[in-house]
């Protein structure tokens, strides 16, 4: 046991030595998690699919205006700023804010669009009861709702703000219509019982028409289900930070191939290990001792990212880190991570003859497993043949199996798969390390 905690201080102290090293496996990750998320969250307030500020304003007060502002708050990703530094805003302070890129998008709504809006609603409902009805001039001309985007918004949010306009006007519409309806059929009604009679009273005809509820015409006939495919009832849609927190930490677990690698490379060209190997300690005790030292540096490293997330992320805008509901998960996947990528810095330390030829093909490969394992881009944005080459990358089984947690809330068991087959690379990587360092000990190359 004293053996083996003597090659993990060895570990540690070289690693310390290693200022770049260090650099590589603190710092880089805790920026990449920092400039990601907050680039990623900044984008999805763009896409609409994160909270979003929205100048509203309401320069007639009448029923359309405060339909559209229930409407838009209904859908929880949209909050109304009606007030700037404590000043209300008009339409030409609006147009101003948005076009200096202050806000995405802002909806007006005119003066007097409410009366407009009765106005044609009466003309249509008594055109449609009596097609004699002469046509107005103005009837052509639509009273609008002004809209005012950000060029930089993309279409599929401009396309959504726009959609959910002409769905709340549309219903404003009918309720206008309907009203109107309910009041002029009575009359109609009256006039068409006259005309089919021959004849007239003076005083109209004695009928009582029962009123017309009109309530019908706001119940739903259909209705349409949202429904997430998680693994329970854990319905949440992921968040940057959870994306990119679990994300960028795996990244960093397997940077770790670089400092490891080239420590191991450095130890066979100065006969260093071949020294070790002389003195009473085997063979699997230095490299075990390489994996528990590493190991409890990767777990600082993740411990790191983690307050990130949780604490300095929020502190800059973006939504806490929700690690879902089962410690002992996270805790199983983080050491399966760890575990795979010290196995595959010692593979590459064992195999590569340079350092230079270690440092090159460890960071490269690092990067390409990134990219196919939805590192960078979401595993389902990638063309079809790069999502079936993706499920070779420990970094996706790792992010899969946050996911699993994070997101889907699951347990233990629903993350054995990844962290089974994460456990395997591991063993694998060991296996041909062991193989390929001591031929090259006995052989001298």
């Amino acid at each position: 046991m004293s053996r083996l905690r003597a090659t993990i201080i060895k570990e540690i102290t070289l690693l310390w030595r290693d200022r770049a090293g260090m650099v590589i496996l603190f710092v880089m990750p805790a920026v990449l998690v920092l400039v990601i998320t907050l680039v990623q969250e900044n984008v999805l307030k763009v896409m609409g699919e994160a909270n979003t500020r929205v100048l509203f304003v309401d320069m007639d007060g009448s029923r359309l205006g405060k339909a559209i502002a229930e409407q838009l708050q209904e859908l929880g990703t949209v909050e109304l700023v009606r007030e700037v530094n404590g000043n209300k805003i008009n339409q030409p302070a609006a147009f101003e804010l948005i076009r200096q890129g202050n806000f995405r998008f802002g909806i007006v709504i005119p003066k007097g669009i409410g009366d407009a809006l009765k106005k044609r609603a009466k003309q249509v409902v008594a055109r449609s009861l009596d097609d004699k009805a002469p046509s107005r001039e103005d009837d052509a001309k639509l009273p609008e709702v002004m809209v005012y985007f950000d060029p930089a918004v993309r279409g599929g949010f401009r396309s959504a703000v726009l959609s959910t306009l002409n769905r709340v006007i549309l219903r404003v519409e009918i309720d206008e219509k309907m009203a109107f309806f309910a009041e002029l059929l009575p009359a109609h009604l009256e006039k068409n019982i006259e005309e089919s009679m021959g004849f007239s009273y003076p005083g109209g005809v004695a009928m009582d028409f029962p009123p017309i509820n009109i309530e019908w015409s706001k119940q739903p006939l259909l209705g349409v289900k949202e429904e997430f495919a998680f693994r329970s009832t854990y319905a949440k849609i992921p968040t940057s930070v959870q994306q990119n927190v679990p994300a960028w930490a795996l990244f960093g677990m397997f940077f770790v191939v670089v400092p490891m690698a080239g420590a191991l490379i450095r130890e066979r060209e100065t006969g260093t290990l071949a020294r070790l190997l002389t003195m009473p300690v085997s063979g699997m005790c230095l490299l075990f001792g390489k994996v528990a030292a590493y190991v409890g540096v990767c777990l600082v490293q993740f411990t790191i990212i983690v307050l990130i997330g949780k604490y300095l992320l929020p502190f800059l805008g973006t939504p806490s880190l929700d690690m879902g509901s089962d410690p002992v998960a996270i805790s199983v996947i983080v050491l399966s991570s760890i575990l795979a990528a010290t196995g595959y810095g010692i593979m590459l330390g064992s195999i590569s003859r340079t350092y230079e030829q270690a440092a090159m093909f460890g960071a490269i490969s690092v990067v390409i497993a990134a990219a196919l394992g939805g590192i960078m881009v979401p595993v389902y944005a990638m063309p079809q043949l790069m999502q079936k080459i993706s499920i070779v990358s420990p970094l996706g089984w790792g992010l899969d199996a946050f996911h699993d947690v994070f997101v889907r809330g699951g347990t233990v068991s629903d993350v054995l798969p990844e962290s089974s087959a994460l456990l395997v690379f591991f063993a694998a990587t060991m296996l041909i390390a062991w193989i390929y360092l001591f031929r090259r000990i006995r052989t001298g190359s």
